[in-house]
């Protein structure tokens, strides 16, 4: 484990921003570098929505994995969405899953490869608690996130489980997206959930799109971005939750998610839940 994690901080890209830490620095967490935050205030200088946008994305997990907790589900992979301490003390995903099912146990796992979010989960969280693991994965690299072992033991693959893919952002091959939600699909049993968080740029206003595609190429290579159709069409053959595809702030949105409700494709995110069959 100590290894482990040596040669996780090893990898450390302090002046390159990732999206996971953009994420927790938008939100108001401290897991993140200088280039991350300088990253924030970049976009926020284009189009001054970031810190709410990361909220709304944010909002839209706890939504998901609450509703879904709620519904009866009592395990979760959560692939990509770092382990943002932008959210409040207690409310982490797995408080969310946790509180959600009254207290039961709800086990959880986190597939991130960034090193920040190992480190730190594992030295924050793993300690305190044996229903969460921290996994590390990348997306690009789905089977062998499938054949971990620490997946493999700790979840029962014979009971269902909620997929929550919130690094699609990180696939310009919609072919490998698609191959990804049918090893899914292939994998988990039946009545199992799959959630999916996109990035899109369907609400920004034509004249920033030239500086937004530029401010993207310069801090995030490579980082894929959808429209609605291509977003349905990754969803085609799937028994989506109601409401659908929409944006992340009007999924099943509670009074107190207040984040990008006003303007809701200022979060540039859709969202949506798939029950498998």
């Amino acid at each position: 484990m100590r290894q482990r994690a040596i040669r996780n901080l090893a990898k450390l890209e302090l002046t390159q921003a990732r999206i996971t830490r953009i994420l927790d620095a938008a939100a108001g967490g401290k897991n993140n570098f200088v280039a991350d935050r300088e990253a924030v205030r970049r976009y926020d200088a284009a189009a001054p929505v970031t810190t709410a946008a990361a909220r709304a994305v944010l909002a839209f997990l706890c939504r998901v994995v609450r509703h879904l907790a709620a519904g009866g589900v009592d395990q979760f992979v959560i692939v990509g969405s770092g382990v943002p301490s932008g959210l409040p003390p207690g409310r982490q995903l797995h408080d969310v899953a946790r509180d959600a099912l009254d207290g039961a146990a709800a086990r959880v796992v986190y597939v991130d490869n960034d090193p920040m979010v190992l480190a730190a989960a594992r030295a924050t969280i793993e300690p305190v608690t044996d229903l969460v693991r921290v996994v590390e994965g990348d997306i690009r690299e789905f089977d062998d996130v499938l054949d971990d072992r620490v997946m493999q033991t700790f979840l029962d693959w014979e009971r269902p489980m909620a997929v929550l893919l919130v690094s699609t952002h990180s696939l310009n091959d919609d072919e490998y997206v698609h191959y990804v939600i049918k090893r899914i699909r292939q994998e988990v049993p039946e009545g199992s959930y799959l959630s999916l968080a996109q990035t899109t740029f369907d609400a920004v206003p034509p004249e920033l799109l030239p500086a937004i595609h530029d401010l993207l190429a310069m801090t995030l290579p490579g980082h894929a971005i959808r429209t609605r159709e291509e977003v349905a069409a990754l969803l085609d053959d799937l028994e989506l939750v109601d409401p659908g595809l929409v944006w992340a702030p009007e999924w099943r949105p509670g009074p107190y998610d207040i984040a990008c409700s006003e303007q809701p494709g200022t979060s540039g995110t859709y969202g949506a839940v798939a029950r498998i069959p």
